[in-house]
């Protein structure tokens, strides 16, 4: 793959990943923002401290959160893009959609959902705010482990594909990558503890809605992208599928 059509997956991506955060952001405040509200007045009922409002939590909750999802979603779908580039055609014999689902899918699992096991999502009122920045540096930590070891995995199932075949090398590597996991997450420490009286139920609310924004993030791109994919790299397929619904 040159360098052109390199840099025009880039590009893709990054417009694939600003419409997946747009569809995001509309989840995030339509089924989120309720948890988040309920945590912070929790903290306000259960804290002596009153200081002044420095951004208003309308603010917070539209120009902020867009803001936020929309720069993450950007920055996802460049780096998704460019990982896009580098499976396509080293794990199997799928086109640019197929590709493109599988790295979606590998993303949402190996940057989002293995490392919420160790480290949930919490709201505004759960944790020691002089803690901030050691609980982000273990997420991150967290982050790093399974990208690795998700890349350990797929090298070793191809390894063992010769030998093995492809559906005993894939049940193994997926074994090991459960293994390395799990030794990882039990020598890590372990996150700030739950306030006592937080309501369980706002909290198991937040987490599904924080799982939700992520899948539908990373679901969004998945298609998008495989679309916009698909138009660079098998543009006479895609003709030819218009040609066909046309005739």
């Amino acid at each position: 793959m040159n360098s052109v059509t390199v840099r025009t997956l880039l590009v893709r991506g990054m417009l694939a990943g600003l419409g997946a955060g747009l569809l995001a952001f509309v989840f995030a405040y339509f089924v989120g923002e309720h948890s988040v509200d309920a945590a912070i007045a929790f903290e306000e009922s259960h804290s002596h401290e009153h200081g002044e409002e420095l951004v208003s939590r309308s603010l917070q909750s539209t120009a902020g959160l867009a803001t936020g999802v929309l720069v993450f979603g950007v920055a996802i779908g460049g780096i998704a893009a460019l990982a896009f580039c580098f499976a396509l055609g080293r794990v199997g014999r799928f086109g640019a959609r197929a590709t493109a689902a599988l790295t979606a899918l590998a993303g949402f699992l190996l940057v989002y959902l293995v490392p919420i096991l160790k480290y949930p999502a919490n709201p505004p009122a759960v944790g020691d705010p002089d803690t901030i920045s050691e609980r982000t540096g273990l997420f991150v930590l967290m982050i790093a482990l399974s990208l690795l070891l998700g890349t350990a995995a797929v090298l070793l199932g191809r390894r063992l594909a010769p030998a093995w075949g492809n559906w005993n090398a894939s049940i193994a590597a997926g074994v090991a990558f459960v293994a390395a996991v799990g030794v990882a997450m039990v020598g890590l420490p372990q996150g700030d503890a739950i306030p006592d009286g937080f309501p369980a139920a706002d909290l198991w609310a937040f987490r599904l809605a924080s799982i939700g924004i992520q899948a539908v993030l990373w679901s969004a791109f998945g298609l998008l992208f495989g679309y916009l994919a698909e138009r660079v790299l098998e543009p006479r397929a895609v003709r030819g599928g218009v040609a066909t619904l046309t005739a």
